[in-house]
């Protein structure tokens, strides 16, 4: 193992013990023991869950945080839901990941060149993290992050992420005016950073209205290939 796969391993198992935010450790541990019917014989994750991927990537994927009954349930982020299916499809057709499919920690899913992270670790309850818990988290975000020096792109699912992306460029004394707005397809390179391309989260409220299509996800995925060759 090399020496950033081990300062990786390192930060993730901290992370899964990560015991701070009371309301969502007990959300977590609630749903690991109720369960979803569907997935009534199966053993919950139910921890803190950290990321994933490629440690020489040169891509970070950044998301809100772990669904109830997929990441949560899988302890892979974007793994056991229809948001992983959504994203992986789109990463998969990007080159990023070497098939369309994200069932398990066991599936056989690699990623290339590509690295997940949340901004929180812990599914909150109906998708919410308050503030404390989000700035709680950061120092996950943060370390996680830092194991991975060549990251020169960022993709942000949502605008909870995009404001993280640029809570971390703040800590980096790293900033843009006027202030960056939200909005998905619109990209940013800030000064000393590593550039980032918004998008719509790849949840049910938008992939089922069809906010978010497959085309338009498969097309950030493929302007941040763009960008780091």
């Amino acid at each position: 193992m090399s020496a950033r796969a081990s300062t990786l391993e390192r930060i993730q198992q901290q992370v899964a013990a990560c015991n701070h935010c009371t309301r969502l450790r007990t959300y977590c541990t609630r749903i690991a023991q109720e369960k979803r019917a569907a997935y009534r014989d199966e053993t919950y994750w139910g921890r803190p869950v950290p990321g994933f991927g490629d440690p020489r990537a040169r891509v970070l994927v950044l998301g809100l945080a772990p669904g109830a009954h997929g990441a949560n349930r899988t302890g892979r982020m974007f793994t056991g839901d229809s948001s992983g299916m959504f994203l992986m499809r789109a990463m998969h057709a990007a080159g990023f990941a070497n098939k369309p499919l994200s069932h398990d920690r066991n599936d056989g899913l690699e990623l290339h060149d590509a690295y997940i992270l949340a901004a929180v670790r812990c599914a909150p309850p109906d998708n919410k993290p308050t503030t404390d818990e989000i700035a709680a988290c950061q120092a996950h975000l943060i370390a996680e992050w830092n194991a991975l020096p060549l990251i020169q792109v960022v993709v942000a699912l949502g605008r909870l992420a995009f404001d993280a992306y640029w809570r971390v460029m703040k800590e980096r004394s790293i900033t843009m005016s006027p202030k960056p707005v939200f909005g998905h397809g619109l990209a940013y390179s800030p000064h000393g950073g590593p550039s980032v391309i918004a998008s719509y989260h790849p949840s049910q409220q938008n992939t089922f209205t069809g906010k978010l299509t497959p085309e338009m996800l498969e097309a950030v995925f493929q302007e941040a290939a763009r960008q780091i060759r």
